[in-house]
């Protein structure tokens, strides 16, 4: 099990440590609805430094990486991130991803930590033309500084505006007393704030400056529970759960980042597939009564018959009603479309509904 340069700080505030993605990662402190409740309406800080990150360079970087991946890369200017997947070569998805372009032939590509291998081995074998190729993941960490109070309680600890780093833009500059540091207007909360990559040997540094700033603006440690349910309330997907190997960008729900202006990896067969109209779709669905869906529940029609499958649920801390996604076949997935939640060994009414969850 790997940790990452602040796990012992993790243990030191009492986190509850568990696996994940082959690392050793705090999954909550205080509770998950607290923590929740501190990033929709104050400042929470995530490490995600089991993320992976790589840096593809060269004058054939941008090449490869529109071979490989699904948006239009050539769209990024220095400064900008665009949100991306990996198609694979049978229509389903090797990652989804973050590209950063950070000067002219340098991209930064971040991908999720359970497929940094996996990753590295597809995007290396698509390089026909030798575009440099490094492997940061072990060496940078990763902080997510999440909330509508983030750009106010990080202010003093830089001397770059905040307020106008607009979201999927990133500035490279100081940061609690680290030059070089990239800040980066995403995130995975819908609430707004900052990503933070710095060295390892930076993060502590970081993180004990980032909490003396936010020390009046309430700010907290946030762990991996809690980012799972910020993340379902705006229904982003999640890799493993729903999207995979097996799963199309045009079913999940992500045409908006598949640009058929060029050719890349399964191209031809995934713009037939939009043409056509995909059989299934991810829907997004609130419980109709009380109930918390999970991952794994079957998804059935009226009659009791099985449809689909429930890809992520939980208990909505800020709706306080059962929340999920699922894959269904097209003609159950219109908006206000009736289905039902096997939950144990009652069939549970539930509503399709338009994304987010949560509307702020």
């Amino acid at each position: 099990m790997k940790n990452t340069a602040l796990t012992s700080t993790h243990e030191a505030l009492g986190a509850k440590m568990v696996p994940f993605a082959g690392y050793n990662m705090p999954v909550q402190y205080e509770g998950i609805n607290i923590e929740h409740e501190t990033v929709r309406q104050a400042v929470g800080v995530f490490d995600v430094s089991h993320m992976g990150e790589f840096l593809i360079e060269g004058e054939h970087a941008l090449s490869l990486i529109q071979k490989v991946s699904s948006n239009d890369t050539s769209k990024l200017t220095i400064g900008k991130a665009q949100y991306s997947c990996l198609p694979n070569d049978d229509g389903g998805i090797v990652d989804d991803l973050i590209i950063y372009k950070i000067k002219e032939d340098t991209y930064l590509l971040v991908v999720n930590a359970s497929n940094i291998e996996k990753d590295w081995n597809w995007i290396a074998s698509k390089n026909d033309d030798g575009a440099t190729m490094r492997n940061l993941s072990e060496d940078y960490a990763l902080l997510a500084i999440q909330g509508p109070k983030a750009i106010e309680a990080m202010q003093s600890l830089t001397s770059h505006d905040l307020s106008t780093i607009k979201f999927y833009n990133f500035v490279v500059g100081d940061f609690a007393g680290v030059e070089h540091v990239i800040i980066s207007a995403t995130g995975y909360t819908g609430s707004g704030g900052f990503e933070i990559y710095c060295k390892n040997s930076e993060v502590k540094q970081i993180w004990d400056n980032v909490f003396k700033a936010g020390a009046d603006y309430g700010i907290k440690p946030i762990g991996l529970a809690a980012r799972d349910t910020l993340r379902l309330e705006m229904g982003y997907c999640l890799y493993g759960n729903d999207i995979d190997d097996t799963t199309s960008p045009i079913e999940a729900g992500l045409g908006w980042i598949t640009k058929f202006t060029k050719d890349f990896t399964n191209s031809e067969n995934l713009k037939a597939q939009k043409e056509k109209g995909a059989e299934r779709k991810l829907i997004a669905f609130e419980l109709d009564e009380r109930g918390i869906p999970r991952h794994g529940y079957d998804i059935v029609d009226g009659n009791g018959n099985k449809i689909g499958v429930v890809t992520s649920g939980t208990m909505s801390p800020s709706l306080n009603k059962g929340i999920g996604l699922g894959y269904v076949p097209t003609v159950f997935a219109d908006v206000n479309s009736k289905i039902n939640i096997q939950i144990r060994k009652k069939a549970i009414s539930a509503t399709v509904i338009k994304l987010p969850f949560y509307k702020g």
